[in-house]
């Protein structure tokens, strides 16, 4: 059963009651179009904990202003072109549905903004996360420049806080007489 989820017109509040509902959830953070094998775990794996899941989208064109002392959060445009990161959510949040749809499971959706890793650290702190479920980035040279200039979003969560975490992987595995891909 889904919860009601947040968009980014909403500024990122959402109320404490669906925050008590979530407590112990599986957060697992999605891209839009990304292969569906990364939600197919957080799935299985808030099933087998018996945990609601939370599917996180993180619009990196947006940042953080300020946070009121209650917890909404105000955010600002990098870019003029805004309605990108809510057209990504609209399409990760359609995605969840279908992939979800009679699972079972209590889950909603959630828009965060900014750096992937901070905004994911604070969300499982708000919500005693029990487990973070990411995917692996995909090869090629747009990704690459990404990661050099951010980081790896699991490498950093890894660093930053205690919650275990599940990278998925994407593709086929490389094989062992290939170069590695963070090489490349």
């Amino acid at each position: 059963m889904s919860e009601t989820a947040s968009s980014p017109g909403d500024d990122e509040h959402v109320d404490e009651a669906q925050n008590e509902r979530l407590q112990k959830a599986v957060i697992v953070a999605v891209r839009a179009g990304q292969r569906p094998r990364v939600l197919a775990e957080g799935k299985r794996y808030a099933a087998l904990l018996n945990a609601p899941l939370v599917v996180v989208h993180v619009d990196v064109t947006r940042f953080v202003t300020f946070e009121d002392p209650d917890g909404m959060v105000h955010s600002a445009p990098i870019d003029l072109n805004i309605d990108t990161g809510a057209e990504e959510f609209a399409q990760v949040r359609a995605e969840s549905e279908k992939a979800l749809a009679g699972s079972g499971l209590t889950w909603t959706a959630r828009q965060l903004v900014g750096d992937p890793a901070l905004s994911i650290k604070h969300l499982v702190h708000e919500l005693d996360a029990q487990l973070i479920v990411v995917g692996t980035r995909s090869r090629g040279i747009g990704e690459s420049i990404r990661e050099f200039f951010t980081g790896s979003v699991a490498a950093r969560l890894s660093h930053r806080q205690s919650t275990p975490i599940l990278v998925v992987p994407l593709e086929e595995p490389v094989p062992d007489d290939k170069k590695d891909p963070w090489a490349e």
